[in-house]
């Protein structure tokens, strides 16, 4: 029997499928009906913040078929920032930290219009809903460490039984340890309502708010000093612009 949280990845997928089967039924009586669109945007979510691609394409006049591109940092709730107040040129890090987690999210949905536009000063209000590959990415930290054997200042990566709150200096450049990526293929599910305001035809202008379930086989490992997981909810809020065309 599946377990609950994976239903989430299921639903998403039936609705999608459903639409691949439906016509365009409709012309828009208010005007044009442009069938195609293409937005970029930000996202801020309750564990960091990402950017987003999305092009739609209508199926019937009130859904469109969506594929979409995100790409978002994800924090560990755990995670405080600080610094090692004994050396003035210390810089600040994340003590407890062993890696950055980054995700790749390339999916399908749908789109439909709860409420459309009588007039071009109207706010369209859509639901979405979308589900797809989560690729999620880990990259190792790195630190500044103090040598007491030489009293200097050395790189090297994060350990949590060798290194300690009197001997990091501060957080090592971002790229150091890129090459050491690491990925971890999981599956994503989204839902959010969207709110399009833009007073000209072509254009698009919208504010979206909604939830994002992220899931792996295993445990992400981002802190040394607190428990990890391996799937991940979040609640996001996302800014687009982009264009309407025939």
């Amino acid at each position: 029997m599946l377990k609950k949280p994976y239903i989430l990845f299921i639903i998403p997928f039936i609705l999608v499928m459903d639409s691949y089967s439906q016509e365009l039924t409709r012309d828009d009586s208010r005007g044009i009906l442009y069938r195609q669109e293409r937005t970029g945007g930000v996202l801020i979510h309750t564990d960091g913040w990402g950017i987003i691609y999305r092009q739609g394409k209508h199926v019937t006049g009130f859904k469109k078929r969506m594929f979409e591109f995100e790409f978002v940092n994800m924090k560990h709730p755990k995670e405080i920032r600080t610094s090692n107040e004994s050396y003035s040129s210390s810089k600040s890090f994340i003590y407890g930290k062993k890696n950055d987690f980054f995700i790749l999210r390339t999916g399908i949905g749908l789109q439909r219009v709860i409420n459309g536009k009588s007039n071009p000063t109207n706010v369209e209000i859509r639901y979405l809903l979308f589900g797809g590959i989560s690729m999620g990415m880990t990259k190792p930290v790195y630190l500044y460490i103090l040598d007491n054997n030489e009293d200097i200042y050395i790189i090297e990566k994060y350990d949590p039984f060798k290194h300690n709150s009197d001997n990091i200096i501060g957080r090592a450049p971002f790229l150091r340890g890129v090459e050491e990526l690491k990925f971890h293929p999981g599956l994503y599910s989204k839902f959010g309502i969207n709110f399009e305001y833009s007073t000209e035809g072509g254009k698009i202008m919208a504010l979206e708010v909604g939830t994002i379930v992220d899931a792996y086989p295993k445990t992400i490992d981002i802190m040394a000093l607190a428990k990890n997981k391996n799937i991940f909810l979040s609640f996001y809020l996302s800014y687009h612009m982009g264009v309407k065309k025939n």
